[in-house]
C-alpha cells in the first residue's frame, strides 16, 4: 500500500504564496490519483483538488477559488498544491489522499482511503 508523505507547509502571511508537496516513501504515486484536502480548526475536513493519473485531468472544488493549482511532476514522483493570495481563512492541515484509484470521480473525504499526516498550514500577519 502506498504512503503518503506532505511536506512545504508553515507559516505565511496573508497575500502569500506556498507550495505544498505530497510524495512517497517507495510507491510511486504517477499511476494513481491524488486529491488534497485541509482541515481547519473546529471544521471538517474537505476537498480542495484532486489529479488523475489516467489523462492528467485536474479537479478543483470552490474551496480553491481559482487561487490553487495542483500538479505533478513524474520524475520526482511528487504531487504539488501551489497556493496563491493565501487568507487566514485557509489556516488548517493540508492532507494529500488517494483511493488507489485513476480517475479522480468524486472529491470528497469518504471516498479516499489512504491518507498522509498532514502539514500544518498557518496564515497569519
Amino acid at each position: 500500500q502506498v504512503q503518503l508523505v506532505e511536506s512545504g507547509g508553515g507559516l505565511v502571511q496573508p497575500g502569500g504564496s506556498l507550495r505544498l508537496s505530497c510524495t512517497s516513501s517507495g510507491s510511486t504515486l504517477n499511476n494513481i490519483l491524488i486529491g488534497w484536502f485541509r482541515q481547519a480548526p473546529g471544521k471538517e475536513r474537505e476537498a480542495i483538488a484532486c489529479i488523475s493519473s489516467s489523462d492528467g485531468s485536474t479537479h478543483y472544488t470552490d474551496s480553491a477559488k481559482g487561487r490553487f493549482t495542483i500538479s505533478r511532476d513524474t520524475a520526482k514522483n511528487a504531487v504539488y498544491l501551489q497556493m496563491n493570495d493565501l487568507e487566514p481563512e485557509d489556516t488548517g492541515v493540508y492532507y494529500c489522499a488517494t483511493d488507489d484509484g485513476t480517475v479522480c470521480a468524486r472529491l470528497h473525504p469518504v471516498v479516499f482511503d489512504i491518507w498522509g499526516q498532514g502539514t500544518q498550514v498557518t496564515v497569519s500577519l
